[in-house]
């Protein structure tokens, strides 16, 4: 005798679950010395250390301030650990779930309007995106400058004041997919930029000089699932060969010092840089963009989150640039 299933009740079964973090905790730990930097660096071999700060297990060093979230099986094991070499921390947060499921339970004001007070999903990015053409054809156009390993559009939003052709200034948010307050923030950047030129003077006089290019979502594949699957997703979502791990950290994927850091070729590690330059299609899309711009694009931002800091050339090495006089100056200014 055959049994028949029907399609709804085998997609359900087959469906993955989305990952919680009932119990994780995040912490804080003030590293006094080397000896203790050095224990956190040998926790994190034993134990699952996601951290937020530092991003990687080699940036850990005396006389800093370590943020990291551990999961509720191993959080005993990890303060048990602290306690024992007297060393000072704080509980951030003590439910991580808790935490995940604010963000969600958010109500819509105007189901009809894009909010700049919340966290939108994909879909409504690409509607925002062709609404900020169609109410300012005259200043925003959308460019797609490629796609996601699954398929997957990328659109670049270009702002231009009076002149079109002028200098500009590149500008990508979502590099790293759970980092959901830098989409936002390119989303609210337009917003502004549109709204306010002709109207306050130092928009307009930016705009009359400089065009941008805005990428709202550079990770569009990893924003998705962190989505619907895991909210602490961080890499894209392309295969590796020879690993079950999924994911490369675009942000180490560009051509420049790929092979900085020996602890960045592991496919399972959030920082694994993939396995060529340039290897993946989100990387390269971008690349392949400002390159063919190169004559005018002067400045290349990119916004993550976490930590209040603003970091110029260079991310791999602690030379400075040759105009790092200039670049300070700008900084006090900002």
């Amino acid at each position: 005798m055959r049994f028949l299933l029907p399609v709804g009740l085998i997609a359900t079964t087959l469906a993955i679950a989305p990952v919680r973090f009932d119990g994780d905790k995040v912490l804080r730990v003030k590293l006094q010395d080397e000896k203790q930097a050095n224990i956190i660096k040998d926790l994190a071999k034993t134990s699952q250390l996601d951290f937020w700060y530092p991003d990687a297990t080699h940036h850990v060093a005396a006389n800093m301030t370590v943020d990291f979230q551990i999961s509720a099986k191993e959080s005993q094991f990890v303060e048990s650990a602290l306690d024992q070499n007297q060393m000072h921390y704080e509980i951030l947060i003590h439910d991580v779930q808790e935490e995940v499921e604010k963000q969600f339970d958010v109500k819509e004001d105007n189901p009809g309007r894009h909010s700049y007070a919340k966290y939108n999903n994909w879909n409504k990015i690409v509607a925002w995106t062709e609404k900020m053409v169609h109410k300012n054809p005259k200043m925003v156009s959308r460019i797609k400058i490629g796609t996601t390993v699954e398929d997957n559009p990328l659109y670049v939003l270009k702002i231009a004041g009076k002149d079109k052709r002028r200098k500009a200034i590149f500008m990508d948010c979502g590099i790293h997919a759970r980092e959901w307050i830098s989409p936002a923030f390119c989303q609210w950047f337009v917003y502004q930029a549109t709204k306010t030129y002709g109207k306050n003077k130092i928009m307009t006089k930016l705009l009359d000089r400089m065009n941008f290019y805005v990428l709202p979502v550079f990770n569009v594949d990893g924003y998705i699932w962190s989505w619907t699957q895991n909210r602490m997703w961080r890499k894209n979502r392309s295969r590796n060969q020879n690993s079950k791990c999924i994911g490369t950290d675009l942000n180490r994927n560009f051509n420049v010092s790929w092979n900085s850091f020996p602890n960045t070729n592991d496919p399972c590690q959030e920082i694994y840089r993939g396995p060529a330059p340039e290897s993946e299609k989100e990387t390269k899309a971008v690349s392949d963009f400002i390159r063919s711009h190169l004559k005018s694009i002067k400045a290349y931002i990119t916004f993550h989150s976490y930590s209040q800091m603003l970091l110029f050339p260079y991310g791999y090495t602690s030379e400075l640039p040759p105009n790092h006089k200039n670049l300070t100056q700008h900084q006090v200014l900002l």
